[in-house]
């Protein structure tokens, strides 16, 4: 499992998406080789073992998250990471999805969570003021028109001024500003 798991990451981090081609990468890559503590002459896992593991024995498991932890656990108790100054960045990635296969559907935009909490915070600081409870709104509802790729439609729909037009991914990044 720690191999997989390792060859995961490998194709994760280099964007290698065919594990088919990562195993061909790790057999020629001896960076790769040395990472999975492999020798030149040691067997690689057939890739069919990979994707095997990954639908059957990984899926619907938190293991992903439990090893990121433990990174990040590792990283702070070696003073790697502070936590106290923090950079976040944000792009789009392209999604794997055609801009031309979609289907249109129209969703009730509405931040009813966010206005219950907020109203909620209002009334409990206007009680403790002495102050009278305020008159309840209608709650403002729209509909907009959005487009769900139907190849990815966990992607979502970008059209902004000089980024290209089509469905992406929005990837946040943070680092600690020591390291």
């Amino acid at each position: 499992p720690i191999i997989l798991f390792k060859m995961l990451f490998i194709g994760y981090l280099f964007g290698i998406k065919s594990e088919r081609q990562l195993v061909k990468d790790i057999e020629v890559n001896v960076a790769y080789r040395w990472f999975l503590g492999l020798s030149l002459t040691d067997p690689i896992p057939d890739h069919s073992t990979i994707s095997q593991n990954r639908r059957r024995r990984f899926k619907g498991t938190d293991v992903f998250q439990k090893i990121f932890d433990e990174v990040v656990f590792k990283a702070i108790n070696l003073k790697m990471v502070t936590g106290k100054i923090l950079y976040t960045d944000s792009t789009h990635l392209k999604a794997n999805a055609n801009k031309r296969k979609l289907v249109k559907i129209e969703v009730e935009k509405t931040p009813k969570e966010y206005v219950a909490e907020l109203n909620k915070a209002v009334e409990e600081d206007r009680i403790n003021h002495g102050k009278k409870p305020l008159k309840e709104k209608e709650p403002v509802t729209k509909i907009k028109e959005t487009k769900v790729s139907t190849t990815d439609p966990d992607s979502g729909y970008m059209m902004r001024d000089g980024k290209p037009e089509g469905f992406s991914y929005l990837d946040h990044r943070t680092v600690d500003s020591r390291h």
